[in-house]
């Protein structure tokens, strides 16, 4: 008789790990027991070497649905007490290891079957869940995860919940979520008389729910992780109503359908896209809409396609039990910049210009997760929002950058990401807890948010104290004002990172694998977005960057562009288009482009674009002549922002990248096989007070595109090119950049690269040079993943402060 202790971390809490425990265990006749402690699950089994061998097998290779080993520790026990039997004991809090809380995943088969079974007891019961399934992350307040450390300690289990809860052979064994309709939480609906919330008594709130939308009116529905506001995709006015009660001139709405099938009645759905959609995780998917495409045109205005996610909680399946609609809008509800409301009273006061009709639910939110959004380009998923479904999951980082610092797996360390976009990373013991989306950190209430979720993220990962603190070097962030707070009060060095840096190391990350002969140490990255902050304090965003993981050196770029009037180039992209077309340092072979021409120009054909008209471009030359409020940047963004200017196609953002994503759109509707080969991409070098490097001349990009223009080209042949001759450009400065370091690997992040088009077009030219092409395929090429690469890169920086 032999007995051994066996220590598991990684999703081994809430997902019915123990009870399987139970069952493998008693079914080998092992005796001993299993029980939580804190951050970790520790097993003593007693058994003959042939019985504690088989229970490893088992452990390792049949595990419950949601749960996950990260890391098994075994240590046989010379002098160990004697068990009668196999037990499960209660949780204790004595020992700190990586095991975390799961994210929130959608009902599951037998749970969605028992609500919809008229014959069982929570037939129709909109909160049903149980170890496969439910909420987690945004009900838990500590750990150990048991039911009195989560907001479903309000709900006392009634006898039949509780006969449940308590039978190790039961799927709800220790379901803290688990709860039916005499015990647990329930649906209130409210309309409003006179501006007032006032309840409303019906029978079957959520059918009501599914009238009254049908009848064009307008919900906020709180759900699992937050609030959204509903509506009907069919009904022009009343999708403009919500528009214009939200303030959201454009922006695209995101949709919730019934199913697959009806997904595919009006989007184009490919295998991978369908299998993101049907997982359990239940993202928002960005989805082209397929020739029987029928919603109201201002759900998504000008783009060509459009955010798709399936029912992921009971009550959106129940309440699409009583519609025909294909589809209700489902956005989040929020202040614009603001986070998502999560408490009634919140929901009924806030939103009571927005909202004719509230239906709430009274189990509290403690953890506000939005929706996760991704999007396919050239068949490969990336994020553009990770949060709920994969939150707070690690990404797991042992063993990637030892070689760089020996250290790295002992090191505590927070990272607090950039200012649009946010999530902070905390990093502990070579496991990288990257947050749900935080949001636009320049809003008081949303950098009020941030700190309250690193204290949570502390709590629920049993982190006390950090070795260093990680930020942007902008100096004016918000978050890195409170990064030095924090170092401050940790009494830890404060590693600024280079935001485009931080980009190619979350890239770099998703890509890394001993196994796969992955073991990377350099790369050259294409850094392409709207703006980052510059090693030189200049705005950068079309940028070539190599990189050993640890430093970086900028070898290219495109052309350095004044930005006059500094943000007001973003808001209104013909400010920039104008710096851009005056740019004198052009190599583009056209003489007409004088100050008097563009002018001229500017009025005739683009007078409307600008807020004050003449005036202003009058103003706007005399900046560019007396570098008055005027930045420098080498922003991609900026430059496709002016294409899509320059065709009048977006002349003023209401949302971030619009003008860019409509100009994707209108490139994506040209469909013709000719197209316009002779774009100039002009390469040349380029001194500045930083030294030298390639550039690429996008003011002869943007002349060209006047002039096709004038000549009377094709609009949608215009912009199939000009995002070509940008692609090919940047595609251009890499692979140079590449030959001249000896690197084969080519990597592209950045915000720009969830354009298909243009990804495509860089992919194609990097490979068919003969060098190997990556991409995000488990992070945000956007800023949702800065974060990550910040606390890489302060890891591996920090044993040379």
């Amino acid at each position: 008789m032999r007995t051994r202790k066996v220590l598991v971390e990684g999703i081994v809490q809430g997902v019915g790990f123990r009870p399987f425990i139970y069952r493998i265990a008693t079914e080998l006749k092992l005796v001993g027991y299993v029980r939580n402690l804190g951050n970790v699950v520790e097993i003593i089994i007693q058994g003959s070497d042939e019985q504690i061998a088989d229970f490893i097998y088992k452990l390792q290779n049949e595990l419950p649905p949601i749960a996950k080993i990260n890391n098994l520790e075994t240590e046989d026990l010379v002098e160990a007490e004697e068990y009668a039997d196999f037990t499960i004991k209660e949780s204790s809090d004595s020992f700190s290891g990586t095991s975390v809380i799961p994210p929130d995943l959608a009902i599951c088969d037998k749970c969605l079957e028992e609500i919809n079974d008229p014959n069982n007891r929570r037939y129709n019961y909109p909160f049903n869940a149980c170890t496969d399934c439910g909420p987690r992350f945004t009900v838990i307040e500590n750990v150990p995860y048991d039911r009195d450390k989560t907001t479903m300690d309000d709900f006392p289990l009634c006898d039949e919940c509780e006969v449940e809860y308590k039978n190790p052979l039961d799927r709800r064994y220790h379901a803290e979520a688990s709860c039916c309709e005499v015990c647990g939480p329930s649906l209130e609906l409210y309309g409003k008389d006179n501006q007032n919330p006032i309840r409303i008594d019906c029978e079957d709130p959520l059918k009501e729910t599914a009238r009254l939308l049908d009848e064009g009116k307008i919900f906020a529905i709180k759900g699992i992780g937050g609030t959204h506001l509903v509506a009907n995709v069919m009904m022009e006015d009343t999708v403009n109503l919500l528009r214009e009660r939200l303030g959201r001139e454009n922006q695209a709405f995101a949709v919730m359908s019934p199913n697959i099938e009806t997904v595919k009645g009006y989007a184009i759905v490919s295998e991978a896209e369908e299998k993101t959609l049907l997982s359990k995780e239940r993202p928002i998917v960005i989805l082209k809409k397929n020739d029987d495409y029928d919603f109201a045109e201002s759900v998504s205005p000008g783009l060509h396609n459009i955010g798709v996610m399936l029912p992921y909680a009971p009550l959106h399946h129940l309440l699409f039990n009583h519609t025909d609609t294909p589809a209700y809008i489902m956005t989040s509800a929020n202040v614009p910049g603001e986070p998502m409301m999560i408490t009634n009273q919140e929901i009924l006061e806030n939103l009571d210009e927005i909202a004719d009709y509230y239906l709430i639910h009274n189990r509290r939110i403690l953890n506000r997760c939005d929706d996760s959004v991704a999007r396919f380009r050239n068949n490969e998923l990336a994020f553009i929002r990770r949060s709920r479904g994969y939150t707070p999951e690690p990404y797991d980082l042992k063993g990637k950058y030892i070689h760089l610092n020996p250290e790295f797996d002992n090191l505590n360390i927070l990272a607090l990401g950039p200012e649009l976009d946010v999530t902070f990373t905390i990093l502990k013991n070579s496991k990288a807890y990257v947050s749900q989306h935080i949001g636009n950190t320049n809003k008081y209430r949303t950098y009020e948010f941030l700190q309250e979720a690193i204290k949570h993220m502390m709590r629920i990962t049993k982190t006390d104290d950090f070795d260093a603190i990680a930020c942007d070097l902008h100096p004016q962030f918000f978050t890195t004002k409170l990064a030095k707070e924090l170092a401050d009060e940790y009494d830890c060095p404060l590693i600024p990172v280079q935001h485009h840096h931080a980009h190619g190391i979350s890239l770099l990350n998703d890509h890394y694998s001993k196994e796969e002969g992955n073991e990377y140490d350099e790369m050259i990255i294409i850094a392409a977005d709207g703006v980052g902050y510059g090693g030189d304090g200049n705005s950068w965003g079309g940028e070539i960057l190599y990189t050993n993981i640890k430093d970086y050196e900028r070898t290219a770029s495109l052309m350095p562009q004044k930005m006059p009037g500094g943000d007001l180039c973003t808001k209104f992209p013909v400010r920039m288009l104008a710096a851009i077309l005056a740019n004198p340092n052009s190599d583009y072979e056209s003489e007409k482009y004088t100050e008097d021409y563009i002018k001229e120009l500017l009025n005739e054909n683009y007078i409307n674009s600008f807020q004050h008209g003449a005036i202003e471009i009058k103003s706007l030359f005399r900046q560019l002549e007396t570098n008055l409020n005027v930045g420098i940047n080498t922003s991609t963004g900026r430059v496709l922002d002016s294409i899509s200017t320059a065709l009048h196609i977006c002349d003023r953002r209401t949302y971030e990248g619009e003008a860019s994503m409509k100009l994707e759109s209108y490139a994506y509707d040209y469909k013709e096989e000719d197209k316009l080969e002779d774009f100039p991409i002009i390469i040349k070098e380029y001194e500045d007070e930083n030294g030298k490097r390639m550039i690429l001349d996008t003011t002869a990009i943007l002349r060209y595109v006047v002039d096709k223009i004038e000549e009377g080209e094709n609009l949608n042949k215009i912009a199939v090119a000009g995002q070509k001759a940008v692609s090919i450009g940047l595609a251009k400065l890499a692979v140079e950049s590449a030959r001249e370091k000896g690197i084969r690997t080519i990597g592209a992040t950045g915000g720009v690269f969830y354009n298909e088009a243009i990804t495509s077009h860089i992919k194609n030219y990097v490979e068919k040079d003969g060098f190997e092409f990556i991409q995000h395929i488990n992070s945000c090429p956007g800023d949702g993943s800065v974060s990550l690469g910040q606390a890489i890169v302060a890891g591996i920086n920090l044993k040379d402060l």
